[in-house]
């Protein structure tokens, strides 16, 4: 069976202050390792004075493509972390930049480890997750006495309603997960009593948020 593809639905910034040590996470979403480039130092562009700029990134659907860097702190406290955060949230295609900025106050390498993976699980967390899935676009033809009960079943099934078409008839299409297309018809055939028809519109790939 085919892992689900995860990853994040926008651009996220977090920060944390640790023993007088800023540490900010700038977390995107990447199409390649030039755009992971382009933001690591489009990241260095924006706070030029900082002490640290760690990153890690995974690029593809098996994350064949991982990279980090400590970016001078110890071996092993800052990129390795923060890429075993983006594992562990099985986000992909995922960059993840902590920027510190050093308080004066050394942390120790166990600090630094916590430090370089609570930040980014931070900004995860606020961000949140969508999951990436197959959907049929399905054509949904009915009579007009019949749309009131289609669009609160729609609501109820949390189906969303792509196009409606005003003629003769009503056509609605929605977005459905493909695995349930069958039981999705089945169900809005008994609604309305087989008053109405289907047309199969093909596949598309939609992002629907993690809860």
């Amino acid at each position: 069976m085919t892992k689900p593809y995860y990853t994040i639905p926008k651009d996220t910034v977090s920060e944390q202050t640790i023993k007088k040590s800023r540490f900010i996470a700038h977390l995107f979403r990447i199409h390649g390792e030039a755009d992971a480039q382009q933001k690591i130092a489009s990241v260095r562009a924006e706070h030029p004075k900082a002490t640290h700029h760690c990153f890690a990134y995974v690029l593809g659907d098996d994350d064949h493509v991982q990279r980090m860097s400590d970016d001078g702190e110890p071996s092993g406290t800052a990129g390795s972390p923060i890429l075993e955060v983006l594992k562990t949230n099985e986000v992909h295609d995922v960059l993840a930049v902590v920027t510190r900025y050093f308080g004066g106050i050394k942390l120790g390498a166990g600090g630094l480890i916590r430090a370089y993976s609570s930040t980014p699980a931070l900004a995860i967390e606020e961000s949140g997750k969508v999951k990436r899935v197959t959907q049929t676009r399905l054509a949904v033809t009915l009579d007009y006495r019949n749309v009131d009960a289609l669009t609160y079943y729609l609501n109820q099934q949390e189906l969303v309603t792509l196009t409606t078409d005003y003629g003769v008839k009503v056509t609605m299409t929605i977005a459905v997960d493909t695995a349930t297309l069958g039981a999705t018809q089945t169900a809005v055939t008994n609604l309305l009593s087989g008053q109405v028809t289907f047309e199969d519109q093909g596949e598309q790939f939609s992002e629907v948020p993690v809860k």
